[in-house]
């Protein structure tokens, strides 16, 4: 259980650092944002290891939680930002 505690905390944080990362305003606010970073952390730790380019607690987790991270918050700003003009 603290597993998923864990990932739940590790990506609010990467969800922080990926809006630093690419400022300006999101549509669904912070919430989402965070919520986002929760997933890429998800998505960016499971490839990774996946690929077997680190193990699970080798620092180079956090950079493909990040990575994943901002991908998914560019994705929704490129598909919600299309839904709006619409």
């Amino acid at each position: 259980m603290f597993g998923v505690i864990g990932w739940i905390i590790f990506g609010l944080i990467v969800g922080a650092v990926a809006k630093l990362l690419m400022p300006g305003r999101d549509p669904g606010g912070f919430i989402v944002t965070m919520l986002l970073g929760i997933a890429g952390a998800l998505v960016g730790g499971f490839l990774g290891r996946a690929a077997g380019w680190y193990g699970p607690n080798d620092p180079a987790g956090f950079l493909m939680s990040l990575l994943g991270a901002v991908v998914l918050l560019l994705l929704y700003r490129i598909v919600v930002g299309r839904r709006s003009r619409m």
